[in-house]
Order: structure tokens, then sequence, then C-alpha cells
């Protein structure tokens, strides 16, 4: 047995507190960790305050010191030299009585991670190697990890490549149950299983909470727990021009809690975000005495409350568009409070028997009226159901669940899910792209709360029932290599499909191959051309759109005469309709400049065609 876990045994050790709230005190708004090569008198001096405070167990200066993470600081070259100077700078502080963590935080959570599962433990396998080569740590620490099966896949590759603690440490929303709903409890006995010595929990939470969490969990014949609390509850004041963050100046309240922790059977009290070396004193006071219970009386954990599912099921887009021809139409809100043509367009519309009317969220990233609002104010007065897009652009986490929960209360059920064009291209170059999500991870949150849980994990006490399309651009110059991104589309959650306006029939029929063998319906998006100048400015301007020469030339020869332009221009989208049509039953028709008359124009043709198509299969 490790040196360590032979100590936990008979004693309750304390760990360090937050490396990064003291980098930032002193004025670190940079890469952390990258302070091992540059600043390791700073880095030193921290492990040593903690020591000096009582830690009996410090962790090396590498939370995010994995080559992605790194990457973004332009120091993915020296991730190796980061990571073998923090285990040297950690060891030295250390001495060798304490004990010292190669930690390694976890790669997703709040913030989008791009990385693929098999990506990320690839690269985390890559840190805990550089680590346990050094041959200085006494054990390995997996920190702040939200995403339970990112947890889980990581201590699967780790296990076999040391016999030293591996310490399993996740971090949750809501007391009790972990990202995905599951009962903390249930996390832990798996995590047991595969092998973790310790399990147990930091970050998010401050100590009440986390003792709340605690409470269901037993204690284990071969693993102990731990647990890394915030300080408290983070503050925001803005009494100067920047304004500040910062956690409550508590630490005597950690004393109190620490005789909690052990009552709970943690045997490994540290500190996480905001804890200072005041807090691990605190935490050492507070065990004096105390040794590890033997005996626990646990709480059952909350039974998941079970999401209310509506008994009778609505027809989906879905259903439809895989037995007959279908028509989506988008018309985009308003830039001003002028709203009558807008409103007369959305009944023009409606008039037409088509499937749903799309509203885009700022397309563009150019300011318009909120569309759940222009939805709102219109549903009474058409019966064509609205599909809603929403973008992650402008929503943090926080805005995208509450936005569709409220789109849930008002009975908007189908919902296109966009990355959004970035800030810098529209009307508010100025304003921030929020991007706390990318278009996956709103598909997964759509299906989420669909299953009754937020994002938390937290039972919502009644499901959703969302169907959720996701964008696809095939103006690309290799449509054959698109089927990845589909397949990780499709992973997350889409239902179906709605492409970007397509211009040449060539596109089609790439499309058509690439997307011959997916279940998921594609909806083909068309938009007429209004005139020569919005052909050529789309032909030289927009990145992807590609007019045929020969398109372009009939329509310059005729462009002084706007009626035999418009009608030259409608019939090549209905040339392309014909061609869409051969192979797919979605369409989306995209009305440009409000001009309602043209999509009308077009829903007729498609109606006429689709009645041919009905008869030819009958």
């Amino acid at each position: 047995m490790s040196r360590l876990l032979e100590r936990l045994k008979t004693d309750i050790l304390v760990a360090d507190g937050a490396m990064g709230t003291l980098l930032y005190a002193d004025g670190l708004e940079a890469c952390h960790e990258y302070y091992n090569i540059s600043h390791p008198e700073k880095i030193i001096s921290i492990h040593r305050a903690y020591i000096a405070a009582g830690a009996d167990v410090i962790q090396t200066n590498t939370y995010a010191a994995k080559r992605h993470r790194l990457k973004g600081f332009g120091y993915d070259h020296k991730v190796e030299e980061i990571n073998r100077e923090a285990v040297a700078l950690a060891r030295q502080a250390a001495g060798d009585d304490l004990f010292v963590l190669g930690t390694i935080g976890a790669s997703r959570g709040l913030k989008q991670c791009d990385l693929t599962l098999d990506e990320i433990v690839s690269e985390t396998v890559e840190q805990a190697k550089i680590l346990l080569e050094t041959r200085q740590i006494d054990g390995l620490l997996l920190e702040t990890y939200y995403d339970l099966d990112e947890l889980i896949a990581a201590l699967k590759a780790l296990r076999p490549l040391t016999d030293l603690p591996i310490i399993t440490n996740m971090a949750l929303y809501e007391a009790g149950i972990t990202e995905s709903g599951r009962p903390l409890v249930e996390a832990f006995s798996h995590l047991v299983m595969l092998g973790a010595d310790i399990v147990g929990l930091n970050c998010h939470l401050g100590p009440y909470h986390m003792i709340q969490s605690f409470k269901q969990v037993p204690l284990f014949a071969q693993s102990y727990l731990s647990a890394y609390p915030n300080a408290s509850l983070l503050s925001f004041s803005n009494d100067d021009e920047k304004g500040h963050y910062s956690f409550s100046q508590n630490a005597d309240y950690f004393e109190r809690c620490a005789k909690l922790f052990v009552e709970e059977g943690v045997r490994l009290i540290g500190g996480c975000c905001g804890t200072t070396p005041d807090h691990i004193k605190a935490l050492k006071r507070g065990i004096r005495g105390l040794k590890p219970i033997e005996k626990k009386v646990t709480l059952p954990p909350a039974d998941p409350e079970e999401p209310i599912f509506e008994t009778e099921k609505k027809e989906s887009l879905v259903d439809k568009v895989k037995r007959e021809v279908t028509i989506i139409a988008e018309i985009d809100p308003p830039k001003t409070l002028a709203i009558d043509k807008f409103v007369e367009g959305v009944k023009a519309l409606d008039k037409k028997e088509i499937a749903a009317i799309t509203l885009a969220d700022n397309s563009l990233a150019r300011t318009r009226i909120c569309n759940l609002s222009m939805a709102s104010l219109m549903k009474e007065e058409v019966e064509t159901p609205f599909l809603l897009h929403i973008a992650c652009r402008d929503h943090n986490m926080i805005g995208l669940q509450s936005r569709l929960l409220g789109m849930d209360i008002l009975g908007f059920d189908h919902v296109l899910a966009i990355t959004g064009d970035p800030s810098k291209i529209g009307d508010f170059p100025g304003a921030t792209s929020v991007y706390d999500a990318t278009s996956f991870k709103l598909l997964n949150l759509i299906k989420q709360l669909n299953q009754g849980k937020g994002y938390s994990g937290a039972s919502l006490k009644k499901a959703t029932h969302f169907t959720v399309a996701a964008a696809f651009n095939p103006n690309v110059k290799n449509l054959s290599r698109t089927s990845r991104l589909i397949d990780k589309k499709v992973a997350a959650g889409a239902d179906y499909f709605i492409t970007q306006p397509v211009f040449n029939a060539k596109t089609i029929v790439g499309l058509k191959e690439v997307t011959q063998n997916y279940e998921q319906p594609f909806f083909i998006g068309i938009m007429p051309i209004t005139s020569y100048n919005n052909a050529v400015f789309l032909h030289n301007e927009v990145p992807g759109i590609e007019l045929s020469e020969e398109f372009l030339a009939r329509l310059e020869k005729v462009k002084d005469d706007k009626e035999i332009c418009q009608e030259l221009a409608l019939a090549e989208s209905k040339r392309l309709i014909d061609s869409a049509l051969e192979s797919f039953n979605g369409i989306y028709l995209i009305t440009p400049f409000m001009r309602y008359d043209l999509t009308a124009d077009l829903i007729d043709y498609i109606h006429e065609k689709s009645m041919t198509i009905q008869e030819k299969r009958a």
C-alpha cells in the first residue's frame, strides 16, 4: 500500500487550497501553469505558504497543463517542461515527509471543449505519463470533473499506468446529483469499482452544500472520501471602474465545517476556489484531535423526480417529411418597430399550408426584434407552427436554458440550434459573442431538457418536447468530407437538418451522396434571388456561395428589366427545387428582403410538383 493510503487508514489529512486565487491576487491574469517556468519563485512560495498553514498534502500547479489548454496561450510546445517543473517545485517545497499530488484538470465543463472524448483521454494520458515519469509524486489528482463520462474514461485509461493512488474529484452544479442527473452515490460507486482510491468533490459548491451531498454517500471498503470546497459563492463588486470578483473571507467558518466533513467520513480535506492559507490553517485547527469515523448512517439519495410527459404525441416535422414533401419557410423578424410588413408576410405564408414558419435569431449578427417575442405576438393569429432559431452567440448557458424553458411554456416546440455568426461581422462589431456553448452543446442541452433534466442535472419536474434541427452548410469545397460533422451533430441529438441556401444543382447531387445513409431527414435551403446585383453580391462576397457563370450571364442581359430578371431568377429557383425533390422530401424556403411574394410563388410550385410526385409513387 502507498504511503498516502497508509496514513489515511488512521488519520485525517489536510490538503492545500487554491493556487489560482493567490496568483490572481498577485496580478496574474494569463496562464497560471506557465508560471512554473517564468516565475518559479512565486509558485514555490505559495506551496510553502500552504505547508506553513498546516497542509499535509499539496498539489502541482498543473490543473490546465494539458496540450490543448496550453495551446490557447501558445505554450503547447512546452507541455512536458511545464509539468516537470511543476512537480520539481512542489517536491522542493514539500520535502520528503509531505505528500505531492500530480493534478490533472477536466477538459469538459461550462466552457465548450471541441475535442472528442478520445482526444481528451489521449491528452490526459500524455500529461499523466509526464507527471509519473518524474517519480516524485505520491498520486494523481483528477479534479473538477463535471462530466462523469469524461472522468470514467480518464480513470479507465490511467489506472493501468500506475499503482499510485488516484483521486477522482467531481464537481456538481446541484448538491447530491451529477450533471447528468445521476445520484452522487451511484457515480462514486462506479468510480470505486473502476479503481479510484479516493473519491470526492471539489469546486463550485461551498462547504454547506458539499456536506449535504456527502450525507447520502456511504463509507466504501476499498476507497476513502475527499472534499475540496470553494470558499463561498462568488460575489461581484463594481466599486471601481473595472469591477472585480471575490469570495468571502470566512476562514473561521471552515474551522467549524471541518468537523462536519469528518462526521460524513471525509479523510482528505482541502480547499478550492477562493481558499487561502488562512482557510487551510482553519481546517487544521478544525480536525485537531479527530480521527476518521468507521461507521456512518447515510440519508437515502433523493429519488429523481420522474418527468411528466404529455400523453398525446403530436406529429413532428420529422414524421411528416419522412412521409411526404414538406415545406418550411423562413421570414426574418423586423429590424425596426415598423412590423406591419412582417405581420403581413407571416399571414400570407400561413395561408399556404406549410409545415412551419421559421424565425431567425439575429442572423448574420444583425440586430432584429426577438424572434420569441414576434412568434408570441403572432401565435393566436396564425395556425402554422413557428420554428425558432436559437443562437449560442447571444446567450450564456443561463440564458439558453431560460429561453428554451420559456419557449416550452409558450408552446413553441420546434427549434433550430445554431452556434451563430460572430458579432464582429454584424451591425454591432464591438459586441461580445458569448459562445458558452456551440451548437453541439446546445443540442445536448435540448435533449437533456426533453428528459426532464436541466443543465445542472436537476429535475425540471416536467419534460420538454422539442424537435430540434441542426444547421448544415453544403457550400464547401469538399462536400464528401462533411460526414464527420453530420455524425457529431447526430450524436449530439439532431433530429433533422436544415441546410444553408443552395444555388447550384451540383451541390444537391453531392448532398444526396453524403446524406443517403442517414436516418435524419434534410431540408434543402432555397433562397430566390431578387436582382442581378443581388446575384453578383452573393457570388462574389458571400463565402461558399457560387452561382453558375451561365446563370449570371443570363441575368446580366436582362438586369435593367426588373420583371424579366425576377422571372428568370424564380425559374432558376424552381429548377433547383426540381433537382432537390428528386432526392429529398424537405424544402426550406428563405424569404429575401421581406419578399414573401416570391416565397409564396415557390410554395405554390412545390405543391404542384408534390402532387405529381405522390401520383408517381402511388
